[in-house]
Parts: C-alpha cells; sequence; structure tokens
C-alpha cells in the first residue's frame, strides 16, 4: 500500500506552495486539497503566464493528474466557478480532471456579510482576515449548522440553505452593518449550477482505495504552519488545522498513511494582515525587500510584511509537521542584501530561548540574530547547485544545520525551470 506525502507551508503562508505542487505533481496520481478555502492563493507560473488558484488543487494543469478537493475545505461557488471558468480559457480539461468531497462545506453569501460586519466590529483588534466569510462558515460547521456540497443534491436544498440564511440574518441585525443580499444570492446559485456539472464523490472511501491500490498521492495544505487554529500565534490565525494532522481530518485518512513531509519555507519572512512576527522589518531595508520580492497578496493584493529567517518558529513548525525534507524558495530575493541576518534566538523579557513562547505578544520578544555574508550576485539563471555561489552555500548549511534536515529543493526565480534540485 502507498503513502500519502504531505505538502506544507512552514511559515506564515505564501511560501510557494503552488510553485511547488505544480514541480512535484508528475510523480503523483492524485493532489489533494486538504484545509482552507479561497483564502488560499496558489501562483504557478510556466510559459511566462502566472496562474493564480485559490481552492482548486495545484495539480490541475497535469492531464495524467486526478484532483480532489477535501472534505476539509470550504468551497465559495462564485470564487470556484470563476476558477473553473479561467482554467477552461486555458483549455485545460477541469471536469475530467477534479473531484470534490461531498463532505466539504459550502461558503454562503451570509458568511461573506457577517466576516465583514464582525471584522469592521473589531475596529483596531483587527485579526486580519481575508474577508471571504471563512471563519464564519467553520464556525457552522462546528456549529452543526453547515451546509455541504453533498446537500445540493437533496430535495431539501433551498429549504436547508434558507433555514441558515435566516439565522445569518439574526445575527447580521446585531452589527451596524448594510448590505443588499439579493445580487449576491443570484451569483452564488450561478454557482451552485456550475458546482453541479463537477463530480461530487465520498472522498475518504476514494483515496482509502486509492492507498490501496498503490496510487501515489500529494496532500496539499494551505496557508502556513503558524497560522493553524491550535499552533499558530493565537487568536492571528486561520480557522482551520494547517498542520501536517490536518491532512487526517481534512481527508479522512489515517494517520499511518502519511508518508513524506515535504516542508516549505522562504529564505526570508513575511505575513499578511495582523498579528505578531518577531523579526519584521518596519524599516527601510523591510521595504527593499517587499519591492524584490513583489511582496502583496495573490488573494488579496494587500503588502505583505517582511523580516529576516525567524529559526526558532522555522523549527517549531518542522517539529508540529514531523518535516522529512525543506523547500528554500525566493533564495534569489536576498541577492540584493551584502549582509543577511538569521533569527537563532528569542530574548523575552531577558530570558534567552529558541522555543516558541506561548504568547507572542506576551512581554517584549526581541530576535537575536547571527549576521552572515549575502551573495550579492543574480541566482535568477542558475540551473545547477554547482553554480551556486558560497555564500549562498553558506545560507543553506547554516539552516540545515540548525533544522537537522536537509534541504532538497531551492528556488531561485518564479517559474517552473527555476526550482534547482539539490
Amino acid at each position: 500500500m502507498s503513502k500519502v506525502d504531505v505538502l506544507l507551508g512552514l511559515q506564515w503562508g505564501d511560501e510557494g506552495k503552488g510553485k511547488i505542487v505544480d514541480v512535484l505533481t508528475p510523480k503523483y496520481d492524485i493532489v489533494a486539497r486538504f484545509q482552507g478555502g479561497p483564502n488560499a492563493g496558489h501562483t504557478l507560473e510556466f510559459n511566462g503566464t502566472k496562474h493564480v488558484l485559490h481552492t482548486i488543487p495545484s495539480g490541475i494543469f497535469h492531464d495524467h493528474v486526478t484532483n480532489v478537493v477535501g472534505n476539509g475545505v470550504v468551497i465559495d461557488p462564485v470564487v470556484f466557478a470563476t476558477e473553473i471558468e479561467k482554467l477552461q480559457a486555458k483549455n485545460v480539461d477541469v471536469a475530467s480532471r477534479l473531484l470534490i468531497s461531498k463532505k466539504a462545506h459550502l461558503i454562503l453569501p451570509t458568511h461573506k456579510l457577517l466576516d465583514a460586519a464582525s471584522e469592521a466590529e473589531k475596529g483596531k483588534s483587527k485579526i486580519g482576515s481575508t474577508l471571504k466569510g471563512i471563519g464564519p462558515t467553520y464556525m457552522d460547521k462546528t456549529g452543526r449548522n453547515g451546509l455541504r456540497i453533498g446537500d445540493i443534491l437533496s430535495n431539501n436544498f433551498l429549504e436547508k440553505y434558507n433555514t441558515l440564511v435566516e439565522k445569518h440574518k439574526k445575527m447580521l441585525t446585531h452589527f451596524h452593518f448594510e448590505y443588499s443580499l439579493d445580487e449576491m444570492e443570484a451569483k452564488w446559485f450561478e454557482g451552485i449550477e456550475i458546482l453541479k456539472t463537477l463530480t461530487f464523490i465520498d472522498s475518504e472511501n476514494y483515496l482509502h482505495k486509492a492507498i490501496r491500490e498503490d496510487k501515489k498521492i500529494l496532500a496539499e495544505g494551505a496557508q502556513g504552519s503558524l497560522l493553524d487554529i491550535d499552533f499558530g500565534s493565537y487568536p492571528f490565525v486561520t480557522s482551520s488545522n494547517t498542520v501536517a494532522a490536518g491532512a487526517c481530518t481534512g481527508l479522512g485518512i489515517a494517520p499511518n498513511s502519511i508518508g513524506s513531509a515535504f516542508g516549505i519555507f522562504k529564505a526570508y519572512c513575511t505575513r499578511v494582515g495582523s498579528g505578531p512576527f518577531p523579526t519584521e522589518l518596519e524599516n527601510e531595508v523591510g521595504e527593499r525587500m517587499r519591492k524584490e520580492g513583489n511582496e502583496f497578496g495573490s488573494t488579496t493584493g494587500r503588502a505583505r510584511r517582511c523580516g529576516w529567517l525567524d529559526i526558532p518558529a522555522l523549527r517549531y513548525a518542522c517539529r508540529l509537521n514531523g518535516i522529512t525534507e525543506l523547500y528554500m524558495m525566493k533564495a534569489d530575493v536576498l541577492s540584493i542584501f551584502e549582509e543577511i541576518l538569521i533569527c537563532t534566538h528569542y530574548n523575552i523579557n531577558g530570558i534567552q530561548t529558541d522555543e516558541m513562547p506561548y504568547d507572542l505578544l506576551d512581554g517584549k520578544v526581541e530576535p537575536i540574530y547571527t549576521s552572515l555574508k549575502g551573495w550579492n550576485a543574480d541566482l535568477t539563471k542558475i540551473r545547477t547547485i554547482e553554480e551556486f555561489p558560497q555564500e549562498l552555500s553558506d545560507y543553506i548549511a547554516f539552516i540545515e544545520k540548525e533544522m537537522e534536515i536537509p534541504i532538497t529543493y531551492v528556488s531561485v526565480g518564479p517559474d517552473r525551470e527555476q526550482t534547482i534540485v539539490r
């Protein structure tokens, strides 16, 4: 029987998972998304064209691969329909390559309204929601009120929908929030009709059978480990389990079915929205990093906060996920610096530690840095490790020593070709 490999982001999301899934996909028969929703933005670039996926797994561009949207994912029919249209315009045969779990939950227009109303009410204590309705949908899921993909096929779907919408409308009366639902609903039901043209499955049965048949399966995570609902920088987190364990609950596979765990991290750190960020550079260096890395959200367009690599946070994420291989992204962005800093420890209220504290906001967390010489050379044309500047090799060796995990891929640009195997 085969094992399911898991691919995860190890920081606050935006690590470059879409690109790596695309690079790895030729080795797999099935790529399955296991959590999150359209708050994800997985960017793939090949043949000079950029593609951004939000809910559909990143294996969709390969005709031999089956793509599964698992039960742990929340689906917005409007976003989903738009994604499908864009793929079809590029001659991607979506219907033959995509399967959706009947147990995946639906994001309603009123979920998005509740998200916006709740975030507006918080004022300065906003968590930085993408306002895609993800949180309220997961709340209905755990509150046992949710609508699922399988409900679309039931005779009383409209009745179930209206019951939930009425509940949401009552909740919205508690906010000073004006809204118009009619136009949103019309688009939503158009999206439902497009969803009906796809194949709905019991994904746990499908994947169990695929494992027994020795199919090669890759579970694709969204967001990053430091945004995990349990283990992230709570409350500035997402609404799902973004760690490897989430693949079990988000796809219905047993823990002993997990094989390798591939962890993706940027050569530096970024974060979108609110929340703690120990190595953040709120200065000209951070601005240069943002500009060079084009650090603007692929889902929201928001400017990302930037900072040096954080080893305690990275080690924490590796341990949570049982990472077996590391993939370092965007090494080319650091080419502009003569000196590169790496945070190896935190100073928290005068005590030095290399472990993640319970609350990064509790007391002053001061990063302790080690300085390394920058490579200060264009990496984008490099295609073999023999061409790496010595300083880049030193940077990689430093991280490997700290993590005790090999870095097997290094990305030196956005294109599929700019991914070097070590």
